[in-house]
């Protein structure tokens, strides 16, 4: 009677034994408390993906703009000067000095002593110490300059609207404003976006934009014609 009981238990426990070598690894793995679940290793390994830069194309889409746009993109950058600023130029102390200055053709501003001093690609701030430098070489001991900009250059606006042209450039402005100032829309006009042009760091910027992007003093503005 004990071998048998004995037997019963020995070919039950090799029957359990059995089950657990059968079952699959992959429902053995999906046990709820199971500590070695992990994420798979390609999910674990990807990279994160950059923040893409966007410009607003023909046809109302957006799409990735080139990596030189976003780079040289004015609207992340300090003012630069160019021809057709108006400038303030004060040096304390220097009356025959301090007066209205305007970038010429050639990018540079002309000053009683001193003579051409190069403001193009420069901010207010770059300015004022070129000219304190050129100062301080035996014309003023301790020159203190300030530059500030009293007039901006023009926009430009060409294509379809009224009257194209150039014209002075004000705060806050953007193309809407620009199309109103050149007496609006021609009937021709295609009214979704235009073609605004910017120069920075040397290089021309051409991009589709809409009517609520910003200018800067410039820029230049072409609206295209519709096609339908």
């Amino acid at each position: 009677m004990r071998k048998a009981r004995f037997l019963l238990a020995v070919v039950a426990a090799l029957a359990a034994a059995g089950c657990m070598r059968h079952e699959p690894d992959d429902v053995a793995g999906r046990g709820l408390f199971n500590s070695r679940a992990s994420a798979p290793q390609a999910y674990a390994q990807q990279p994160l993906q950059q923040p893409s830069v966007l410009q607003y194309g023909a046809g109302g889409r957006y799409a990735a703009a080139p990596a030189s746009y976003a780079a040289a993109s004015p609207y992340a950058q300090p003012y630069t000067l160019d021809a057709g600023d108006k400038l303030r130029i004060v040096v304390f102390g220097q009356d025959g000095i301090s007066n209205a200055y305007i970038v010429d053709a050639s990018g540079n501003v002309n000053l009683p002593l001193i003579g051409t001093v190069p403001a193009r690609g420069s901010s207010t701030q770059q300015l004022s110490q070129r000219i304190a430098e050129r100062l301080k070489q035996g014309y003023v001991r301790e020159p203190h300059v300030t530059v500030e900009v009293e007039t901006y250059r023009p926009f430009f606006i060409l294509g379809e609207v009224t009257t194209p042209g150039q014209y002075p450039y004000v705060a806050d402005m953007t193309v809407e404003k620009a199309i109103a100032i050149a007496g609006g829309f021609a009937p021709r006009a295609f009214k979704q976006t235009v073609e605004l042009t910017h120069n920075a760091q040397g290089q021309q910027i051409k991009t589709d934009v809409p009517l609520s992007y910003p200018l800067r003093p410039g820029d230049t503005v072409l609206v295209k014609e519709r096609w339908f």
